[in-house]
C-alpha cells in the first residue's frame, strides 16, 4: 500500500485516487507535484490562476488526473461539504427518514451520512466498500465482484432485508429478495451523499426495510458542469476510465451526460482458479429544469453491460453428476426515472415519481429478464401550524421470465407482481422547538402474503440547539419472494444408489417480521467535538428456516431416483440488541478525526413446530459481533501536508 500526499492506496486504485483531485487541492498540491515529475517550466513561484490551468492541461496530458471544470453559474454556489463545520454537517438535510427535508441533527432515527468527501479520501472504487465507512454497516468481499452486506447483524449476500434505493427507485430484485450489488454503479464523482438509516423504515418506504435503508443520491445536473475525466489502471483494477460532460441551457436547463467502463481481475483463491473477474460498461444522463420557482423536474437514465465471471456446482440428470463449472454471468439493463414536484407555499408540496427498470440478469445455471414499472404520489401539508401531514399512494408491477436447467426451476417460469401501497404520517410539535411526536402507518397489498400494516411512532426531544434524545417503536415486514414461493432446486446427493436434494418452495410463505425498538442521543459538544450513539433491540418472528420432509421415489426425469425433500418455512425467530457509537473531532480547520464503533448480539431459535437444523447456523453465525473504525483526516492549505486513510479494525 502506497501514500502519496496523504491518501492511501493499494496499486489498483493509486490512479483513480490521484484521478480525484479537485481545484482546491491543486492549488495547494502544484508545487509537490512539479518537483516529484520535473516538469519545472510550467510551475512558477506562485500558484496564480493562469499556472494552474496550465499545470491542470500537463497532469491531463501524462494521464495522472482528471479535469474537472465547473463554471460559475448564476446564483450562489453551494458551499463544498469539505469546508462545513461540524455545526453545519449537522444541519445537511436529508430525506431518507420521512420523505421530506429534515436536519440530521433534528432526525428521530439511527441515521449516518456519508458525503461526497468522506467518498473520495476513502480510496473505495465500488458502492460496496464505500459503505465499510458507515457503523453498523457490515461488508464483506465473497470473490472478486460479489459482496456480503448486512445492517444490524444479517448479512447475506444478496443483503436481505436492507431496502436499497439510488435517487429514490427501488433496486430489490423479487426473484432472490435482494440487491445485486455487482450491477449498482454510477460515477462516484457524481455521488452527492448516501443516507444510511440502520433500523425499520417501512413505515415510509414500505416492505423489506426491515434492518435498514441505504439511499444513494446523485448530484443535481446543475453542480456537474464542465468536463470530468479519469482514467488508470493496477493489478487489480486492470483497466478503467469515465467521463462525464455537464452544462445549461438559456432556459434553465441543467443536464450532464456520462459513461464508464472498468475491469478488475480475479481474487485468490487457494485452488489456484482464476474465475471471477468482472467488466462492466455503464452510461447514462441526468437533466434538472427549475420552472417558474414552483416547479422542478427531473428526468435520468442508465444503460449498463458487462459480465462477471463465477464457479457453480451445476447438477445433471443426464448424466446423472455434479459438475464445478467456470464462466461468466451475462448482466445488462437499463432504467429510466422522472420525478416531478410543485411547492405549493406554506410547507405544503406534491411530487410525482415514476420510472421504469429492465434487468437481464443470465448466470450459468438460470438466467431471469425483469421489466418493473413504479409510480409515485406524495403530498405534504401543514393543516396548522404545529402539524405536518404527510401521505402518499403507490403501484408496482413487476414482471419476471426466469428459465434454467431442469435441476434450478421456478414454477410458473413466468410471473408478475402487482403491488398497492398507502402511507400517512402526522408530524405534530408537542412543545415549539423542543418536543416532536411522529406517528403513521403504511398498508400495502402484495400477491404472496396480502395485506401488511407497517407502523411506527417516533419521540424526538431538543432541550437546546446542541443536544438530541429520541427514541423509536416500528413494525417492518420483508414480503416473501419468488424463491421462497416458486423454487424448486436439486442437487446429487448420492449418485449410486441415485439420490438426489430437493429445496422446495413455499406458496403459504409468510412474511417475516420485526417489531423494533430503538433510542438514541446526539450531541454537538462544541465547535470541535460532536458525538451520535444509538441502540437498538429487535425482536423478530417468522424468520425463513428449511424444514426437512420425508424421501419420496421419483421416476421423471430419468434415471429413477430417490429425492429427500427440504421446504422453506417461516420456523425461526429470536431477538438482537446492540449499540452504534460515532464520533466526529475537529481540533483545528486542517484536521478532522471521525470514529465509530458497534456492537450486536444475535439470539435466534427455532421455534416449538420446527425441525431446521441448518437455518439457525447460517442465519447466526456468531452469536456477538464488534466493528470499529478509524479515521483520520487532515485537510487544508498547508503545503505537503500529510493525511492518513481510514483505520478499520
Amino acid at each position: 500500500m502506497l501514500n502519496i500526499m496523504g491518501r492511501c492506496y493499494t496499486s489498483g486504485s493509486m490512479l483513480s485516487s490521484l484521478g480525484r483531485f479537485g481545484s482546491e487541492d491543486i492549488n495547494s498540491s502544484v508545487r509537490w507535484w512539479c518537483k516529484l515529475s520535473g516538469v519545472r517550466s510550467l510551475c512558477a513561484a506562485d500558484t496564480a490562476r493562469g499556472v494552474t490551468v496550465r499545470i491542470v492541461t500537463a497532469l491531463l496530458l501524462t494521464g495522472l488526473i482528471n479535469a474537472s471544470q465547473t463554471p460559475s453559474q448564476t446564483g450562489e454556489v453551494p458551499k463544498p461539504l469539505k469546508q462545513l463545520t461540524l455545526e453545519e454537517l449537522g444541519n445537511i438535510e436529508i430525506t431518507s427518514v420521512s420523505k421530506k427535508p429534515e436536519q440530521v441533527r433534528k432526525t428521530p432515527a439511527a441515521i449516518y451520512v456519508i458525503t461526497q468527501e468522506d467518498i473520495r479520501r476513502s480510496g473505495a472504487t465500488s458502492i460496496p466498500e464505500v459503505l465499510r465507512l458507515a457503523p453498523g454497516v457490515e461488508v464483506a468481499q465473497v470473490d472478486s465482484n460479489k459482496w456480503s452486506l448486512g445492517i444490524r447483524g444479517f448479512g447475506s449476500r444478496l443483503s436481505r432485508s436492507v431496502l436499497v434505493l439510488m435517487d429514490g427507485r427501488s433496486v430489490y430484485t423479487p426473484l432472490f429478495a435482494g440487491v445485486y450489488w455487482e450491477v449498482q454503479d454510477t460515477l462516484l464523482e457524481d455521488v452527492d451523499r448516501i443516507e444510511i438509516i440502520r433500523g425499520p423504515g417501512g413505515t415510509v418506504w414500505g416492505a423489506n426495510a426491515v434492518n435498514g435503508v441505504i439511499n444513494i443520491i446523485t448530484k443535481n445536473a446543475k453542480e456537474t458542469h464542465g468536463v470530468l475525466a479519469s482514467a488508470g489502471g493496477g493489478s487489480l483494477d486492470q483497466g478503467f476510465f469515465g467521463l462525464r460532460y455537464g452544462g445549461h441551457t438559456q432556459g434553465g436547463l441543467n443536464y450532464r451526460v456520462y459513461g464508464k467502463a472498468f475491469g478488475r481481475d480475479t481474487q485468490f483463491h487457494p485452488d489456484g482458479r482464476h474465475f471471477d473477474d468482472w467488466r462492466i460498461g455503464q452510461a447514462g444522463f441526468r437533466t434538472d429544469w427549475d420552472s417558474q420557482a414552483r416547479d422542478t423536474w427531473t428526468l435520468q437514465g442508465d444503460l449498463y453491460n458487462g459480465d462477471t465471471g463465477q464457479r457453480t456446482a451445476i447438477t445433471t440428470l443426464t448424466p446423472l453428476a455434479v459438475t464445478n463449472v467456470e464462466g461468466n454471468a451475462e448482466l445488462s439493463g437499463g432504467n429510466l426515472v422522472g420525478r416531478w414536484r410543485r411547492a405549493l407555499g406554506e410547507g405544503s408540496d406534491v411530487q410525482i415519481q415514476a420510472y421504469f427498470d429492465r434487468t437481464l440478469h443470465g448466470e450459468l445455471s438460470f438466467a431471469e429478464t425483469r421489466n418493473t414499472f413504479d409510480f409515485d404520489f406524495l403530498h405534504r401539508l401543514s393543516p396548522i401550524n404545529r402539524q405536518t401531514i404527510l401521505w402518499g399512494v403507490g403501484y408496482r408491477v413487476s414482471s419476471g421470465d426466469v428459465r434454467g436447467l431442469p435441476t434450478v426451476a421456478f414454477v410458473p417460469n413466468q410471473r408478475t407482481d402487482h403491488l398497492f401501497t398507502g402511507f400517512l404520517q402526522d408530524e405534530i410539535t408537542v412543545i415549539a422547538d423542543r418536543l416532536h411526536l411522529t406517528v403513521g402507518a403504511k398498508v400495502e397489498h402484495n400477491g404472496y402474503s396480502g395485506v401488511e400494516v407497517q407502523p411506527n411512532a417516533r419521540l424526538l426531544w431538543t432541550p437546546n440547539l446542541k443536544q438530541t434524545v429520541w427514541t423509536a417503536i416500528s413494525r417492518a415486514v420483508r414480503t416473501p419472494s419468488r424463491v421462497e414461493a416458486d423454487l424448486q432446486l436439486s442437487g446429487l446427493l448420492q449418485a449410486s444408489p441415485p439420490v438426489l436434494v430437493r429445496l422446495v418452495g413455499n406458496k403459504s410463505f409468510s412474511s417475516e417480521s420485526l417489531l423494533g425498538y430503538e433510542i438514541g442521543y446526539r450531541n454537538q459538544v462544541n465547535s470541535k467535538l460532536s458525538f451520535d450513539v444509538a441502540a437498538f433491540f429487535n425482536d423478530y418472528n417468522d424468520l425463513l428456516s428449511i424444514e426437512p420432509g420425508a424421501p419420496f421415489p421419483e421416476a421423471s426425469p430419468a434415471p429413477p431416483h430417490l429425492v429427500v425433500p427440504f421446504f422453506l418455512a417461516n420456523g425461526v425467530g429470536g431477538k438482537t440488541y446492540g449499540t452504534e457509537i460515532a464520533t466526529d473531532f475537529r481540533p483545528v480547520t486542517w484536521w478532522r478525526t471521525k470514529a465509530s464503533y458497534s456492537f450486536v448480539h444475535l439470539d435466534l431459535k427455532t421455534s416449538p413446530h420446527s425441525t431446521d437444523t441448518t437455518t439457525f447456523t447460517t442465519s447466526v453465525g456468531k452469536p456477538a459481533n464488534s466493528r470499529m473504525v478509524i479515521g483520520l483526516l487532515f485537510t487544508g492549505t498547508r503545503k505537503r501536508r500529510p493525511r492518513i486513510c481510514a483505520i478499520p479494525s
